[in-house]
């Protein structure tokens, strides 16, 4: 439309980006949700007291992969992920996208702690500034990185056993925080929420630059 003869296609560039919208609202919804008191936070808080007196979840794994959102963790994880992908695409485009992603974790994390000032767990008190949860959000972002690195040099099997053990490592980050008293249910839930958008915008410039490299090779 627009151009003769039509273009096909180019209406919908900006279709894939209507799901990080999409996350960004939940997110959205939610911090409001915590920010003002609402009625979520009562379901949440219970949920987080039986997590920590359960012993279906031992302590010693849960803290182990709590630590796994430590950023001296997590990050050499991606930059070795980050090295590998820049060699295999002889090119600096990967690290251009990755990095600014990795940047904006705490540019966006801290300052909604500082903001919201949501009292921890019992075992944190009294402390505040617990959501989102930036070891969630480390987390979910420098390992979905990895993911979205690795991703176009594995075969179809493989790539959908990568994602499912990036999702369910999060998970298990998510759960270990939440069972040793780091943080709330929702603290964890709404860095996921956050952590999704932005790898759904990363993953979305990662497909425009391959096409307009491809096209720019034809």
């Amino acid at each position: 439309p627009g151009t003769t003869p039509p273009v096909p296609g180019r209406p919908t560039i900006f279709l894939p980006l209507l799901r990080p919208a999409l996350w960004a609202l939940l997110f959205a919804a939610l911090t409001w949700q915590v920010a003002a008191s609402g009625p979520l936070l009562g379901p949440d808080e219970r949920l987080g007291d039986a997590l920590r007196a359960t012993s279906a979840i031992p302590s010693g794994p849960a803290e182990f992969f709590a630590d796994l959102g430590n950023l001296p963790v997590a990050l050499p994880v991606l930059a070795a992920a980050l090295a590998f992908a820049t060699w295999r695409a002889r090119s600096w485009r990967p690290a251009a996208i990755a990095v600014p992603a990795m940047a904006l974790v705490p540019a966006l994390v801290a300052p909604l702690q500082s903001l919201i000032a949501r009292p921890g767990p019992p075992p944190m008190a009294p402390g505040t500034g617990f959501y989102p949860s930036g070891h969630a959000a480390t987390a979910a972002v420098a390992y979905g990185l990895c993911a979205l690195l690795l991703r176009p040099h594995l075969s179809a099997r493989p790539r959908r056993a990568l994602l499912a053990a990036c999702a369910a490592l999060n998970l298990a980050v998510g759960l270990g925080l939440v069972r040793q008293g780091y943080h709330w249910p929702l603290d964890v839930l709404g860095s996921w929420l956050l952590s999704l958008a932005l790898l759904d915008v990363c993953a979305w410039a990662w497909t425009r630059v391959r096409v307009r490299t491809q096209a720019g090779h034809l």
